[in-house]
């Protein structure tokens, strides 16, 4: 025989601890995000810095036809897009559109978190335009010489996709879709490799990778959309009955 068991109120933490608590949390993973970008930064400075003068020049060759160059402009770019948050963020709630924070921060960060990589992945090879185009439809066979750094990037290629656009759109608000949307839009940077004879290999390991990349950044967000995909869902359902 089973019994209902009551939590007992006293036994509860105060809402002031609570709160506190939460605080503490949110102070800490923002000091280790912020330890973990200047680590980063660190590691990555010298490349950047040799980057730096082309780009500052304007030069396409060495800056924009480079990763170290595509990066760098990522990170000098980030202010501008903060602003654009800001300014579409404020447009919205002068009209009264409800979450416009988030919506805007998907917005925006889905561009800038997606266009440099995929720009990264459209640079053609040293026999671009010579070389046939070459076609991996292994599953599994090319992770072998991606090696750690090849398959860490290829994770990152549509993660911030799959981080915000399930914030921005309910209708994506579920981890499947999510890794269907990746694996769609890594079969078209697959294709274009291909048709474009960027001397680069298509594989079917480069769209498992991304998509799985993707679903990843889609959980690590999960907390900030559940609330949406659970809406639509009743709406769903309303509108059904």
């Amino acid at each position: 025989m089973s019994h209902d068991v009551t939590p007992d109120p006293t036994l509860q933490a105060p809402p002031g601890r609570t709160r506190t608590r939460t605080r503490t949390r949110r102070a800490v993973f923002a000091g280790l995000a912020v330890l973990g970008l200047a680590g980063a930064l660190s590691v990555v400075r010298g490349p950047l810095l040799m980057a730096a003068p082309r780009c500052a020049a304007g030069r396409w060759h060495g800056c924009f036809d480079t990763f170290n160059g595509v990066v760098l402009m990522t990170l000098v770019a980030v202010p501008l897009s903060l602003l654009l948050v800001w300014a579409l963020a404020w447009r919205r709630r002068a009209a009264g559109v409800g979450s416009a924070w988030r919506l805007s921060l998907a917005e925006v960060g889905m561009v800038h978190g997606t266009v440099p990589w995929v720009w990264m992945t459209m640079m053609p090879g040293a026999g671009a335009g010579v070389v046939p185009g070459r076609v991996s439809l292994v599953p599994l066979r090319d992770l072998v010489t991606m090696g750690p750094l090849g398959i860490g990037g290829n994770l990152l290629v549509l993660a911030a996709l799959g981080f915000f656009a399930p914030m921005r759109w309910a209708a994506l608000a579920s981890v499947p879709r999510i890794l269907a949307l990746g694996a769609g839009c890594s079969v078209l940077i697959e294709t274009a490799q291909y048709v474009l004879r960027l001397d680069r290999v298509s594989s079917v390991d480069d769209v498992l990778v991304n998509a799985t990349g993707a679903g990843l950044a889609a959980l690590a967000s999960r907390r900030w959309w559940r609330g949406t995909a659970e809406a639509a869902h009743t709406s769903a359902i309303c509108r059904a009955a």
